[in-house]
């Protein structure tokens, strides 16, 4: 019999002591598995309705065929799998600062880890999302330059609140023309947040992009009982 509560990994990164952990919710009677960074929530399989929809709906936004997709954290993987499910995607580079988060999909600790790993389309890259997409030679070692149809984007919990303090500089009309500069006509940048639509950043990403827009994206929440949400930005 599995444990109730079982610690899968533990690491000190430059970024503070991370972890990953499986749970049975006594509630819930369901597995849980929780991501933290310190003492904060990264992620948890309970909540995945928006991290999915993250992808899906940036890809509902770029027509065409053999897209080339860049998603900035890989956390539980939501995101890139969901990515995957979509059949025009040619490759998918998935950008992730912690080895120890890259680790927990290639040893498979999580649920559909393999699904994503054994994916010829898959690329586990990693490396400073904020330090490429600010850089000429962008996300590609093998290609400098190379553009690509769609950068999803969940790192931070919001523009505002952001894991470190150099990721801030990201959210300005400064880094994002940087971003914009790796992204190919039509393409779009997706941004998942915690928090409700920010009109003050909505108008930074206008600045930068012809089309902007925040969609507020409702979940149930299972240990309240009623509706939470978060919100993804979309520009093209």
């Amino acid at each position: 019999m599995r444990a109730r509560l079982e610690e899968l990994s533990w690491a000190d990164t430059p970024l503070g002591v991370i972890s990953l952990r499986r749970r049975v919710d006594p509630m819930l009677k369901v597995e849980v598995y929780e991501a933290r960074l310190g003492e904060e929530f990264l992620m948890s399989s309970l909540f995945t309705v928006a991290e999915i929809e993250l992808a899906r709906s940036a890809l509902a936004q770029v027509q065409g065929e053999a897209l080339d997709v860049v998603v900035g954290g890989l956390g539980l993987g939501y995101t890139a799998r969901a990515a995957l499910a979509d059949h025009r995607v040619r490759s998918l580079t998935v950008v992730e600062t912690l080895t120890e988060v890259i680790g927990w999909h290639e040893r498979g600790l999580v649920p559909g880890a393999n699904e994503l790993t054994a994916d010829p389309r898959t690329r586990l890259r990693h490396g400073d999302f904020f330090a490429l997409a600010q850089s000429d030679g962008g996300f590609d070692p093998d290609a400098p330059g190379r553009q690509v149809d769609a950068i999803l984007l969940d790192i931070d919990h919001t523009p505002r609140h952001v894991l470190h303090p150099q990721h801030a500089p990201f959210y300005t009309p400064t880094g994002l023309r940087r971003l914009a500069r790796h992204l190919r006509p039509g393409a779009v940048f997706a941004l998942w947040s915690d928090d409700p639509p920010d009109e003050t950043f909505l108008a930074v990403l206008s600045e930068v992009f012809p089309h902007a827009a925040a969609h507020v994206v409702p979940f149930a929440n299972p240990l309240t009982g009623g509706e939470s949400a978060n919100t993804i930005y979309l520009a093209r």
